[in-house]
């Protein structure tokens, strides 16, 4: 029996593909630093063999962008060791204009679709669960979410939605040579998103513009890399200004037949989960 390879198996994304997979009777290992059903660590080879053994088709992810020659080589030479192992199909978890050459993801795009294996490429847009699951919850939790977007506005995507569409690039060849940039079906600004948590679960929660320079600082400060702190925040005050990251497409239609899931969507059954209910501690 082959397998079904997932690289960050506990994480937003690979949890999820892992429950679309299983559910529906495939064989998956779900592998991670910890947590996962066998150990891996991109950084640490001699972890690779043991995960490969017996895969047919593997989704990458890079868990941490990685701003020198060694560190963006880790998914190009994960491949390598791949398709060695006799894995057939790769799905890359990349990002919007990462076929810039000076993008962090470039070289895993690119050793990707020249592995000679069926790939497919997946360019999420930001994902609709940060406000619940990671680098915005606790601003929504505080009642104030800072982030230097403007009035920019950009369609969230729903890690489900990214989920099923990985799930089915591993299993199925109609989606082999495909790059899909993944979001939802309507931008919105920050402001709004935060405006939406805020009537569903009754409580005002404001987002503040704050200063490119203070918020890079603050990343820096909660222990993001100085180079990805920056990248992040360029990302972010580019947002009022359109490009990569702010136009909706129909590319999870296109892939899954069934239009991409609303914010509001996303937003009801995070509040109904309790994840943006405040606790107290004595």
């Amino acid at each position: 029996m082959t397998n079904i390879l997932i690289l960050g198996g506990t994480g937003k994304t690979g949890r999820r593909i892992a429950r679309h997979l299983r559910a529906a009777g495939h064989p998956v290992r779900a592998v991670a630093r910890t947590g996962g059903d066998m150990s891996f660590d991109l950084g640490d080879p001699t972890t690779w063999s043991a995960v490969l053994d017996g895969a047919a088709s593997a989704y990458l992810v890079e868990p941490a962008l990685q701003f020198t020659d060694e560190g963006r080589a880790r998914i190009p030479k994960f491949i390598e060791a791949a398709v060695g192992a006799g894995v057939r199909r790769l799905v890359l978890l990349s990002a919007p204009a990462a076929d810039q050459a000076d993008h962090p993801l470039y070289a895993a795009e690119r050793a990707t679709r020249d592995s000679g294996l069926e790939w497919t490429i997946l360019r999420p847009n930001w994902f609709a669960q940060n406000f619940s699951e990671s680098f915005w919850l606790s601003g929504i939790l505080n009642g104030a979410l800072y982030v230097p977007t403007g009035d920019g506005r950009t369609p969230f995507v729903d890690a489900d939605d990214i989920a099923e569409v990985a799930a089915r690039a591993l299993i199925d060849d109609r989606h082999s040579g495909n790059t899909y940039e993944l979001t939802g079906p309507r931008a919105i600004s920050f402001g709004e998103a935060v405006d939406m948590i805020g009537a569903t679960i009754g409580r005002t929660i404001r987002h503040i513009d704050i200063d490119p320079v203070t918020f890079v600082e603050q990343q820096i400060g909660f222990g993001v890399s100085p180079e990805a702190a920056r990248l992040l925040t360029d990302i972010l005050t580019r947002l009022p200004h359109g490009g990569p990251g702010t136009t909706p497409t129909d590319d999870v239609h296109r892939a899954l037949h069934r239009p991409a899931r609303t914010f509001e969507n996303y937003v009801a059954e995070s509040a109904a989960s309790g994840c943006w209910r405040r606790t107290t501690t004595s």
